[in-house]
């Protein structure tokens, strides 16, 4: 088997379709189809169906496709081994987060890197849904990616890090009922109008359960992906919305009071996905030591003006 063979079997698992994987391969659909056909030869055993428009692995393809990423990694450490250290080091390190976390972490992390001698940086915001962060690895050598607390783990395909278990509070304005309450459940929020997420996005379902135990189903006065911009109307209006402890800076927003819930908790993984060969770069452990770093000072100061009430 050739490592082509195996780097195109590898992207279609990772974008779903040959078109996208000849795209990122820089080759065109028909070449992709031709290593896909060779390697299917070679393995005795049919290796992708189609699925809809998308095409899928089937489990011996899965199983090669896994096998693949071994690969990589061998052939990344031999590529370390004969690499100098500042030459990897000064390499660039691409790094996507989510919103909230590029606002919160992107200015801190430039700074940590660059006070270390650290590589140098390329950082990207990505506003996908929790489905979609793993594909990204096959773009960024670093992916910020957050996922619900209950929901499934990142797909094998990817090496996640945790970098935080962020609460979820219930944030509302200064002036509204229930910002001097020390802490809620769903009770509570009966009657109130609530500012959501896309749909597809984590945090509807999180919303949906709190009107479920509540007993009625939440009322959903505004969907705004972006927690600076629902930040903002919350912090003004009646509305009520679930917002991160830890990456909406509070300083500014000064009328933002989070009230923890009492039942159900919630709360969001926040992790560093990476493609495990990437993990053999000495700038990108670097990068991730930062990061680590980082999110530590953040959640001990909060990075907040006001105190949760």
């Amino acid at each position: 088997m050739e490592i082509g063979q195996l780097r195109a079997l590898r992207e279609v698992q990772a974008r779903g379709s040959i078109a996208a994987a000849a795209t990122a391969l820089h080759v065109t659909a028909s070449s992709v189809s031709q290593q896909l056909s060779a390697l299917q030869r070679k393995a005795g055993t049919a290796l992708t169906y189609k699925q809809g428009r998308r095409t899928a692995l089937t489990p011996a393809g899965l199983a090669l496709c896994h096998a693949a990423a071994d690969v990589e990694v061998a052939l990344a450490r031999a590529d370390t081994a004969v690499e100098r250290f500042a030459a990897d080091a000064e390499a660039p390190v691409s790094v996507a987060a989510f919103h909230s976390a590029g606002l919160a972490l992107f200015r801190r992390l430039e700074e940590a890197v660059a006070g270390s001698g650290g590589p140098r940086l390329a950082l990207s915001d990505e506003d996908v849904a929790q489905q979609d962060f793993a594909a990204l690895a096959a773009d960024y050598d670093l992916v910020i990616a957050h996922r619900l607390a209950n929901s499934p783990p990142w797909p094998a395909t990817v090496h996640a890090t945790a970098l935080a278990l962020e609460p979820l509070d219930v944030a509302v304005g200064a002036g509204h009922r229930l910002a001097r309450r020390r802490s809620l459940v769903p009770a509570d929020l009966r009657g109130e109008q609530w500012i959501s997420v896309h749909r597809g996005f984590p945090l509807e379902g999180a919303i949906e359960m709190i009107g479920t135990l509540a007993g009625e189903e939440a009322a959903i006065a505004h969907r705004i992906n972006e927690f600076i911009v629902a930040a903002s109307v919350v912090e003004r209006g009646s509305c009520v919305s679930l917002m991160p402890r830890y990456t909406v800076n509070r300083q500014y927003f000064p009328q933002l009071v989070l009230v923890p819930l009492r039942m159900p908790k919630l709360g969001r993984h926040i992790d560093i996905l990476a493609r495990p060969e990437a993990l053999e770069r000495t700038g990108v452990q670097l990068v991730i030591r930062a990061l680590q770093g980082v999110m530590a000072e953040l959640m001990d100061a909060g990075a907040l003006a006001a105190p949760i009430r």
